[in-house]
């Protein structure tokens, strides 16, 4: 069952980016985070964030060094890339080795940033839960509550095969339309944010909703699904006025979980 995907974007000024330090440290918090939630492929997905540019300043983005595993990533291990996925990091001018990027898997999220200037941080996950889901016809069902924060928000793009061509970016940000979380079928997951927060806020729920859903069907019962009135004001009522402060509170919880001064995420 899916619900037609209405626009979740709450405004058409795109939210202020911090330095690009800050943005170093959130993005590296996030793969952090994906590690501790499971959320990780080995060194295979990504997590993108958009960096600050100024006026005429051609766009840059953040994205994990090749080979770097997901809990051990630093401020440091991410590397500046164009919106081709070339790196244009200053540091790989005297070792391009140790700044080696996968480009191939940048497609997905450089469709995201050139489209979408309201999302900063594009997350892009290969979960078993969420791949599974991906691979079911009937797509997230509106059997939970987290599966309901994205009932009517929720879009899904067709697979193409491994993403290396060019050509699918305009597909994805079509089927991605005004949401900011897609599934990817017979892929993965995909969400984004405005911030780091509320990137990872929506793919902790939208993760958490794939893993309630694979249990529930493993059970073998039949499964209740709440009226559509119900399913629409439960929509409603995550997006209220004061869903970027919670999501805000739970990534500022978040962070402790990955607080270790003897490897700093920071550095």
């Amino acid at each position: 069952m899916q619900s037609t995907p209405t626009s979740d974007r709450t405004s058409d000024k795109p939210a202020p980016i911090g330095t690009e330090q800050q943005v170093r440290e959130e993005l590296a918090a996030l793969y952090r985070l994906a590690a501790h939630f499971r959320m990780t492929d080995m060194i295979d997905t990504h997590i993108t964030a958009r960096l600050p540019s100024s006026p005429g300043e051609p766009p840059a983005f953040l994205i994990n060094r090749y080979g770097v595993l997901f809990h051990e990533m630093r401020a440091s291990d991410l590397v500046k890339i164009d919106h081709l996925g070339n790196v244009v990091d200053e540091r790989a001018h005297s070792d391009p080795a140790l700044f080696r990027v996968n480009a191939a898997g940048f497609t997905i999220h450089s469709a995201i940033h050139a489209a979408r200037d309201d999302l900063h941080f594009v997350i892009h996950t290969h979960t078993a839960a969420g791949t599974a889901v991906s691979a079911q016809e009937q797509g997230l069902l509106p059997i939970s509550q987290h599966a309901l924060k994205f009932y009517g928000k929720l879009a899904y793009h067709d697979y193409e095969g491994i993403a290396l061509e060019l050509g699918e970016r305009e597909r994805l940000v079509r089927d991605l339309g005004s949401c900011k979380a897609m599934i990817l079928r017979n892929h993965g997951l995909l969400a984004a944010g405005a911030t780091a927060a509320e990137a990872f806020h929506e793919i902790y729920f939208l993760e958490r909703a794939c893993q309630a859903q694979i249990q529930a069907l493993a059970g073998g019962s039949a499964l209740r699904i709440p009226p559509r009135e119900v399913c629409e004001l439960t929509a409603s009522q995550f997006a209220r006025d004061d869903s970027a402060g919670i999501s805000e509170l739970a990534w500022r919880a978040a962070l402790r979980l990955i607080d270790d001064p003897k490897s700093d995420y920071r550095n």
